[in-house]
């Protein structure tokens, strides 16, 4: 890698996880700043030694090959080295799921696609918004409901019988009205009604992460408001395109959604001092 020396945890990353990078500077000038991007997102570093070493999350997208492609800027001495190099990440081979809907439900009329892109643009601007926000999270991350896994991360969706979509999210057993907290500290960056997720809440946990809760029945809390890690925030609903009743959790670093579950491993036992 020339310049650099990375180490990522977990050792070997798997596509649509969430990870860490600590990058070493091999050169003999002291590092001042080092910025960087992966899948078209900013990387947020940070160094607790005076610059002798950097950490900082990192999205690895769901789809792609075997190798992330990384971009590095180290600033030192008054100038700026750009570093291109990539790490090797796994292909987790995730299932395929089944389902047999009404056909409105599996391909919606022109007018509903319409309002889907424009509801995906909005959710993305919101996502890759938590960019500018500084860190507010604090601690462990925890799960919004600690009721049965109902669906993981990554199945594709056959919808009578055509793969459609990939299920983007983990969902959770529930009852309309049951409770759903913050998974962490952070700022309600969006409450709203979409065609697909029905009623639905963003949280900005800054420096990128974001977390959001789909198929609400309520949302309890306001745009703009800073909530605490396990506070109320929403009622578990049936609200947009679903079957039942059950809460839809998702975690994005910007605009690349990643396994909420690999957001809890690597950042479970996180005390609050750094990524």
């Amino acid at each position: 890698m020339g310049q650099v020396a990375i180490e990522t945890e977990p050792g070997r990353p798997a596509r649509g996880s969430l990870i860490r990078l600590r990058v070493t500077p091999t050169i003999t000038d002291l590092v001042s700043e080092l910025r960087g991007e992966v899948a078209e997102e900013p990387l947020h570093f940070s160094s607790a030694d005076g610059g002798v070493s950097w950490t900082g999350l990192a999205p690895v997208p769901v789809e792609g090959s075997d190798s992330l492609p990384i971009t590095l800027v180290l600033v030192h001495s008054g100038r700026e080295d750009t570093v291109h190099t990539a790490i090797a990440v796994d292909q987790p081979g995730y299932p395929t799921e089944r389902l047999s809907v009404a056909p409105r439900m599996a391909r919606p009329d022109s007018a509903a696609r319409l309002r889907i892109a424009r509801e995906i643009a909005r959710a993305r601007a919101v996502s890759r918004g938590a960019h500018a926000t500084l860190r507010l999270w604090q601690g462990a991350f925890q799960p919004p409901r600690k009721s049965r896994i109902t669906s993981g991360f990554g199945t594709g969706r056959e919808y009578n019988g055509t793969v459609t979509s990939r299920h983007l999210g983990t969902d959770f057993d529930g009852a309309v009205g049951d409770p759903v907290v913050a998974a962490n500290r952070g700022r309600v960056a969006l409450v709203a009604n979409f065609y697909l997720a029905g009623k639905v809440l963003y949280l900005d946990h800054g420096e990128g992460l974001i977390s959001a809760y789909f198929h609400l029945s309520r949302a309890l809390v306001k745009t703009g408001q800073v909530v605490e890690k396990g506070q109320l925030i929403g009622r578990v609903g049936r609200s947009g395109r679903v079957t039942g009743p059950h809460l839809h959790w998702v975690m994005r670093y910007g605009g690349v959604t990643v396994d909420p579950m690999s957001v809890l491993r690597l950042l479970g036992q996180e005390d609050s001092n750094g990524p």
